[in-house]
């Protein structure tokens, strides 16, 4: 298919939806309070939302007429449970979808911080298997990323996706230098935050699977 435009829900529902089904198949697909939950979940989300039930449930139901998107119901199910079908619509691999999942939930990323924010969601063995994913991305008839200009001080360029319509790449004027200053280890700030969340949530999904072990 052609590439979709989204608007912004339907962008963070889609991400939340392809986030979870790699992240934590057990729990997925989603039953609409939890596809809520993950839309506007505070952590690795920017930015941080709180979007109604009935304005994420619109936008799934958005997401399925365009074929992005579906439920499952029936046997084992008794309510109806929201799913993405963005691999097959798209054609994406499982560390494309990841890589487009993590720009979709949390805007522009290097591809280091895109190798660490996708720990739980696809193998990504070293910051070239990010940049191969990415390329696999770009490398389209119709892009589903774009690299942007490198910013003041930054040590990578970073990639947006593009299914909220194109972007203007044209250079920034001013951009603030904070996230490309090294800390200990010569790591920068926004690749050590990185880490830092990406740990937070393998520590959350391990307290999820542990309390689901007595309900």
């Amino acid at each position: 298919m052609s590439r979709p435009t989204l608007d912004p829900i339907e962008t963070r529902v889609a991400g939340a939806l392809a986030e979870k089904a790699l992240a934590t198949p057990d729990h997925y697909p989603l039953t609409l309070n939890s596809l809520v939950a993950a839309c506007n979940q505070k952590s690795s989300r920017d930015p941080v939302t709180a979007y109604s039930e009935r304005e994420v449930r619109d936008a799934a139901e958005r997401l399925m007429r365009r074929g992005l998107a579906g439920t499952t119901a029936g046997a084992g199910h008794r309510v109806a449970k929201f799913r993405h079908t963005l691999d097959r619509a798209l054609d994406l691999s499982r560390r494309e979808l990841a890589a487009l999942a993590v720009l979709m939930l949390r805007g522009p990323q290097t591809p280091g911080e895109i190798r660490t924010r996708t720990s739980r969601l696809a193998d990504f063995a070293s910051v070239d298997d990010a940049e191969e994913a990415l390329w696999m991305l770009a490398d389209r008839d119709e892009p589903l990323v774009v690299r942007l200009p490198r910013e003041p001080g930054q040590s990578a360029d970073r990639v947006a996706h593009l299914l909220s319509g194109d972007i203007d790449v044209a250079p920034p004027d001013e951009q603030a230098e904070t996230d490309a200053l090294p800390v200990a280890g010569g790591a920068t700030l926004a690749e050590r935050v990185a880490e830092l969340e990406a740990e937070v949530e393998r520590l959350r999904a391990e307290m999820t699977a542990f309390r689901a072990q007595f309900e």
